[in-house]
């Protein structure tokens, strides 16, 4: 039930990542009075920026779809979003380099992503095109009506059950591609899109497919300055509206009670609990406590609930429940700067290794480190060359890896792994003599993510999103076990990227009490 308030009640929002500044951002425009703490000493999570050796390297996310989920942030409060970054579009959307050399430029437009299927492989066109009305649908369903809604009642996922039969989305995304497609190389090319959001094609939901369809309609896009403008931008955005953002600000523990030690006059009345505890704000790491009615967590959903809510108050999401879910892969980025340029390289770059399944099966299954790998190869200044020195060249490459369930010592294989990723860059068609010209570099391993970004084993983007971890199945934008307290990004619903995470936040606008002012 949603309840009328005569004054601004109070949200701490934890977590300076897209999904905590989106979600500060609309609680302040309903009227809360915001504080957002972030453990680092700057914003954007895993978006934030690192500077070294006069070199600027986004830590990641990259990629930017659906880039009207950012306009609307600033148009809450009357703003437009091209007078705080400017965000153009980066074509080809991705270059795919195979191992046997061949090449599939990938346009965001169905015209030309057309025209270089009948280039690749004349006899699939048809084909592609079934795939891709299928794609569309999915995305119409799954994305445009469905991602910023609750799923937080069994009905909710009741509901949609028939479209999700219609849908197939039992099916994996790679037995989705290979009903239509029958050439390995653009299976491939189509069935890859789920490790950009933490699953393996061959067990995340055919419903993710849907990703094809939604570059082809919003584009892929990259914010001038780096995605850390970005950052700023929103950061700035908040700032005007009168929110407050304080960093180095590590929580240790989200202050709950009982019902009955409750006072009247609280945010929901105790009459209405069943029973369950209710957030009364939260401590930080030098003993600070802030007071709030509403507690927002952007950070890690497996570590919010086991390192700060006490046990006694998750009947639901337990330590045990916990670890029996499925996370994702872990990741292995290496960032590095050259003191020259590679002006044939594409903005994005994916290379694909001589395995597909079997390279997945390796990470995903089995947690071991393999010999080979696929590559996402990132070169921002291809777009913006501002972000290195003159003449030079800023980079990163990231790798799909083991989450920390494996058994990989990242300490002792971190710089061998390294050098053979850069070593595999040295071909002619991407970065010829690399290693001669790199002057700075720097490796996160998912042991970073554990201790950066607290991942619960050092998984990149939280729960795997198999059928079984989506909607109703995810953990909830509304927590099931504690009143007054709520989930944004990548753990919780519609999942991870860019697009996700900032749905989640719309998910939150839906759920959250309303306010207005006396």
């Amino acid at each position: 039930m949603q309840a009328n308030l005569t004054r601004p009640f109070k949200a701490v929002v934890l977590g300076a990542g897209f999904g905590g500044l989106a979600a500060a951002i609309r609680l302040r425009a309903r009227g809360y009075e915001v504080t957002l703490v972030e453990a680092l000493d700057r914003p954007g999570g895993r978006g934030r920026v690192f500077k070294q050796d006069g070199f600027t390297f986004d830590a990641g996310p990259t990629i930017l779809t659906a880039p009207f989920l950012i306009d609307e942030l600033f148009e809450l409060s009357g703003r437009r979003t091209q007078d705080y970054v400017r965000i153009v579009e980066t074509k080809p959307a991705y270059r795919i380099q195979f191992q046997d050399g061949r090449v599939f430029n990938y346009e965001a437009t169905a015209t030309a992503i057309e025209a270089e299927v009948e280039r690749f492989d004349a006899t699939e066109l048809e084909a592609y095109r079934r795939f891709a009305a299928r794609s569309e649908a999915t995305l119409q369903r799954a994305f445009v009506e469905l991602a910023d809604q609750p799923f937080s009642k069994f009905t909710d996922m009741i509901r949609v059950a028939p479209d999700l039969m219609r849908l197939r989305a039992d099916q994996s995304v790679a037995k989705a591609v290979g009903s239509y497609i029958q050439n390995e190389q653009l299976r491939q090319v189509f069935s890859f899109h789920p490790l950009l959001v933490g699953g393996n094609p061959f067990s995340t939901s055919s419903i993710y497919s849907m990703i094809h369809a939604l570059e082809k309609r919003w584009g892929v896009h990259f914010a001038m300055g780096g995605t850390g403008a970005l950052v700023d931008a929103l950061v700035r955005l908040l700032r005007e509206m009168g929110g407050t953002v304080r960093y180095n600000s590590r929580v240790t523990e989200i202050l709950c009670e009982q019902p009955e030690d409750i006072p009247s006059g609280a945010l929901i009345a105790p009459n209405n609990l069943s029973r369950k505890p209710v957030v009364r704000g939260v401590r930080l790491k030098d003993g600070t406590q802030l007071e709030a009615q509403i507690v927002v967590s952007n950070g890690d959903v497996a570590n919010t609930y086991r390192k700060l809510v006490q046990a006694r108050y998750r009947s639901t999401w337990t330590d045990r429940k916990l670890e029996r879910q499925r996370y994702s892969m872990g990741l292995f980025v290496l960032y590095f700067g050259t003191n020259r340029t590679y002006p044939n390289l594409a903005h994005h770059t994916i290379v694909l290794g001589p395995r597909y399944r079997e390279l997945l099966a390796d990470i995903f299954d089995r947690k071991v480190l393999a010999d080979d790998f696929s590559l996402y190869l990132h070169a921002p200044t291809r777009t913006d060359p501002s972000l290195a020195p003159p003449g030079g060249e800023c980079f990163y490459v990231l790798s799909p890896v083991p989450n920390l369930r494996g058994s990989v010592s990242w300490e002792l294989e971190k710089e061998r792994y390294a050098d053979a990723i850069l070593a595999s860059l040295e071909i002619p068609s991407l970065c010829p003599d690399l290693r001669r010209h790199i002057v700075t570099r720097r490796i996160l391993t998912p042991l970073d993510f554990e201790r950066d970004y607290d991942a619960y084993v050092g998984s990149a983007f939280q729960f795997e999103p198999i059928l079984t971890q989506s909607a109703w199945f995810r953990p909830h934008n509304v927590s099931e076990d504690i009143h007054g307290l709520y989930f944004v990004g990548a753990g919780t619903h519609p999942g991870a990227g860019v697009p996700g995470v900032l749905c989640s936040a719309k998910v939150l606008e839906r759920v959250l009490p309303k306010t207005q002012f006396p």
